[in-house]
């Protein structure tokens, strides 16, 4: 998960790497996801030591050495170049030299490229060694006040609402808690679905601004979510959502069953009144359920 290096915390940091002789392999290399403090002091002699450093964007990371005094060879590798970078990462291994992955913030594979070639390197008896750090995921899990004795990592949501809802449905049932990332301007409609798959009362937290001046981990209930979004606006920074599942969710109404309740108060209630007690009735949002209440308001007149 990608995440700017402040200027101002670049300016203040110590220079404390060493370098040292590295076995021959590829490390894998956890960097900050916003704190420049929070690289560890073995990934900083990883870094200072290897014979070269493949990055998701080359930018970033040079912005993380620059901080640190590390004047390293940086090459490309990501999602749209890994196919032409790998035997070219792979040969630096088998001519026996130490290489660092890096993504542009957190630790490498998780929701970034790389997993083939940490394969391809295993399968041809190179050796791949995990520099622990930083992950935006784990970072905001162990500060969300979520159960965290089972849950599952699962990248982005899809973009499209349906599609989203079959991705939440496929955890039905289930006792775990749902890790994802998400964009600021996308996280209502997430939220919406949350609740239209699991219910309302569904508990969730979001964390944005990880480590950052404007960190942020807030636990609601997902319509409690929905409606503090629908009066402040979509949140800046990037964001990790997490979902708790009892496994006692039930299935939600039908569309049909939603509709025949909205049209049997529209005549006495209009479209606000039916969508507010079809809210109350159902756990969904307000605004959603106003929508169909005009439209089906519509199509009674059209009739």
């Amino acid at each position: 998960m990608s995440g700017p290096l402040a200027a101002s915390e670049a300016s203040s940091v110590t220079q404390v790497f060493r370098t040292v002789d590295l076995s021959p392999g590829l490390y894998v290399v956890a960097t900050p996801i916003g704190n420049l403090r929070d690289i560890s002091l073995r990934a900083l002699d990883i870094l200072a030591s290897v014979e070269t450093i493949f990055a998701e964007d080359t930018r970033q990371t040079k912005r993380l050495l620059d901080a640190y005094g590390i004047d390293a060879q940086l090459k490309p590798y990501h999602d749209h170049n890994g196919a032409q970078m790998r035997p070219l990462v792979m040969k630096y291994v088998a001519d026996g030299k130490a290489v660092a992955l890096v993504s542009d913030a957190g630790t490498p594979l998780i929701s970034d490229p790389g997993y083939k070639l940490v394969r391809d390197i295993g399968e041809a008896g190179g050796t791949v060694i995990p520099i622990p750090g930083p992950s935006a995921a784990i970072t905001a899990l162990s500060a969300a006040g979520l159960p965290t004795d089972m849950f599952t990592f699962c990248g982005f949501l899809p973009p499209k609402s349906g599609q989203r809802q079959e991705k939440l449905k496929s955890f039905a049932g289930q006792k775990l808690t749902l890790v994802f990332y998400e964009t600021g301007p996308r996280l209502l409609a997430a939220l919406e679905d949350i609740v239209t798959v699991f219910g309302a009362a569904t508990e969730i937290a979001v964390g944005r601004e990880l480590t950052k001046k404007f960190e942020e981990i807030i636990r609601q209930s997902a319509s409690a979510a929905v409606e503090r979004l629908e009066e402040n606006g979509p949140p800046k920074g990037e964001i990790v959502l997490m979902i708790s599942l009892t496994g006692e969710e039930g299935a939600p109404a039908s569309e049909a069953d939603i509709d025949h309740y909205i049209t049997d108060r529209l005549a006495s209630l209009g479209a606000k009144g039916a969508a507010s007690e079809a809210a109350r009735e159902f756990k969904l949002p307000k605004r959603e359920l106003y929508a169909r209440a005009v439209a089906l308001q519509a199509r009674d007149r059209d009739d």
